[in-house]
């Protein structure tokens, strides 16, 4: 195997060194919940007989015996989430699949599942990132019941995924493999949407030729086919060594997708404390499974949300991971992948180049990844660059491809897109914020020009219209932290920008809120910290005060003298009813939510690093 990069190695350490307490008392809370003989043995007869109660006759007789495993099955499924129709008959197709291993298997759980794409620039969007947490806490509920001896984990989507891993990790004890059901087909290519998307802010295409484009391009069951959030957490599950190889983008329709979750189901038997190759997941998760997930994030062109994501899981499984950590690896990472937005190609031209088995392979020669990592399935990490196939109708596996078949969508570490891996933090008299550089042509790193402050994105469109923005500026939408409302995604803001770059104005974006995985060309430090609900100096800023954004040299400034910005009066919110979409009911969380860069968590507290 390779040599370890030193940065990574180094960044590696350095999460070991400060989580050494944190990590110390996780690891001592699984070693005291491991139980070589099923939990369920503890129940008495009245709770065990509620367990099984609704369990066919010969699950409730394999049950009693106690000697072989029942498996958790958390579900994220409804059918308004393309990316997750398909799951209705996965529960059906996984208890067949245990039963033939001589195990059982129940639904422990029906998490939540909103759909970021239907509640953009809505309401219900400042819901969004509540539901991570709240999902994590629902996985930890079903699992409480101590009936089981291992986890399947169904969930593809944003904050779902995140939310189903951090609530498997509170039960860090029990083994955990992760299904997905993969991406729908390629439907209107990327590029020819965002230009329509531009063209109806401008008013020169009507509504309906709107929502027939994007009909076009999300259009039958299967996920999102662009980079973002959803297809960053296969890539990154996978990396983690939480998935099987190869499985995030197998289409779900493919026969190969169901012998996929069939053998995921019979791996899972073979990896609980009852047999003799236990693999918890609190274990997998160590820092070097973490530190695997950031450089595939980068080396991918994966979204900002993780940014945010990560740190949260990393809390859950008692290691602390900072932006410093993502500024440090970023630095040091290529950039090997132009998938949307970061290119013209999908996630499918992506897995028809090679991958991530390819992916995987190119990192682990130029010793970017823990090759000896823990996973799931096989010896290691080094093992995942492998690739599922059929034969005879059989899952067979064979060597993904060693070297990409489209260089354009997939390259290696000899010929990358970017020496950089595309994400960047940004320093500064205002905080610290994130960037993500990889779809923003380098001529546009560069910025100065004079602010545009709004509180809310409603506000750009009425400007935008009128002609206000038609001139160089840096807009500044503040007010949508975590505590502020929840940090809602902003893309309502991204085709007026993007028009505006087009006509040849130079534009950026400065937020305390969130842009995700469909960041684009135009400039945008996200993620601000503190908020300005928190006191910070977004707060104070005014129209026409002068901004600068280099993101060559990580720094994010106000052009005058920090008294005189500190001066001025603290920022207030408006106030603004919150009745509808049932926001109301998540202000307490909303009110415990921590900064960006400690995971926007109502779960922990900040860390102290």
């Amino acid at each position: 195997m390779p040599e370890l990069n030193q940065t990574v190695a180094a960044v590696t350490q350095a999460i070991r060194d400060r989580s050494r307490t944190l990590r110390s008392d996780y690891l001592a809370a699984i070693a005291d919940a491991k139980q070589e003989k099923p939990r369920r043995e503890r129940l008495s007869c009245g709770n065990l007989a509620h367990g099984f109660a609704a369990c066919s006759a010969p699950d409730k007789q394999q049950l009693k015996l106690m000697q072989s495993s029942n498996i958790a099955i958390v579900t994220a499924y409804n059918d308004m989430l393309s990316a997750h129709q398909p799951y209705q008959t996965y529960p059906d197709v996984i208890k067949a699949a245990l039963r033939g291993m001589g195990s059982t298997g129940q639904v422990a759980a029906g998490v939540p599942a909103m759909c970021d794409g239907v509640t953009q620039g809505r309401p219900g969007m400042e819901l969004s990132l509540l539901s991570r947490d709240l999902i994590a806490q629902c996985t930890a509920m079903g699992l409480s019941h101590e009936m089981f001896d291992g986890v399947l984990a169904l969930g593809v989507c944003d904050k779902i995924v995140p939310g189903l891993l951090m609530g498997a990790l509170s039960f860090g004890h029990l083994p955990a493999i992760f299904i997905p059901a993969g991406p729908m087909s390629s439907g209107l290519p990327n590029p020819q949407k965002q230009k329509i998307r531009q063209s109806y802010a401008k008013g020169e295409v009507t509504r309906e030729a709107l929502l027939e484009a994007e009909s076009a391009s999300y259009h039958s069951p299967g996920t999102c086919t662009f980079y973002g959030t959803a297809n960053s957490n296969q890539v990154m599950l996978e990396a983690m060594g939480l998935q099987l190889p190869g499985s995030s983008f197998v289409s779900p329709d493919d026969a190969l997708r169901t012998q996929l979750t069939q053998a995921a189901s019979a791996q899972i038997t073979k990896i609980t404390a009852l047999g003799n190759d236990y693999r918890p997941i609190g274990s997998i998760v160590d820092e070097r499974a973490i530190v695997n997930g950031v450089v595939s994030l980068l080396a991918s062109g994966g979204s900002t949300n993780h940014t945010i994501h990560l740190i949260a899981i990393a809390r859950a499984a008692g290691l602390i991971l900072t932006w410093d950590d993502f500024s440090m690896l970023s630095n040091t990472v290529p950039l090997l992948c132009r998938i949307y937005p970061n290119g013209p190609a999908d996630v499918n031209h992506f897995q028809a180049a090679g991958g991530t088995g390819s992916l995987f392979s190119a990192l682990l020669k130029a010793g970017l990844l823990h090759g000896d990592a823990q996973t799931v399935w096989g010896a290691s990490l080094a093992d995942y660059v492998m690739e599922p196939c059929l034969r005879d109708d059989q899952l067979r596996w064979q060597p993904s491809p060693e070297a990409s078949l489209d260089l354009a969508v997939l390259t290696n570490c000899d010929l990358p897109f970017s020496a950089h891996g595309g994400l960047d933090l940004l320093t500064g008299n205002l905080g610290r914020s994130v960037i993500k550089t990889s779809a923003v042509p380098e001529e546009n790193w560069l910025i100065e020009a004079p602010a545009v402050v709004v509180e809310d994105q409603d506000e750009l469109e009425a400007l935008f219209v009128g002609g206000a923005l038609n001139r160089d500026c840096v807009v500044v939408v503040r007010g949508q932290g975590p505590k502020a409302n929840g940090m809602p995604e902003l893309h309502k803001l991204t085709p007026f920008l993007g028009a505006l770059q087009d006509q040849g104005y130079r534009v950026a974006l400065v937020t305390d809120g969130r842009m995700s995985g469909a960041s684009g060309k135009v400039p945008a430090a996200i993620h601000l910290t503190p908020e300005a609900l928190d006191g910070g100096l977004i707060g104070r800023l005014q129209t026409g005060d002068r901004l600068r954004l280099d993101a060559r040299a990580g720094s994010l400034e106000v052009l005058m003298e920090i008294d005189e910005l500190t001066g001025r009066p603290e920022w207030q919110p408006e106030l603004r009813p919150n009745q509808s979409c049932g926001r109301f009911m998540f202000n307490f969380n909303r009110g415990k939510l921590s900064d960006a860069e400690s995971g926007a968590s109502y779960l922990f507290e900040a860390a102290q690093t």
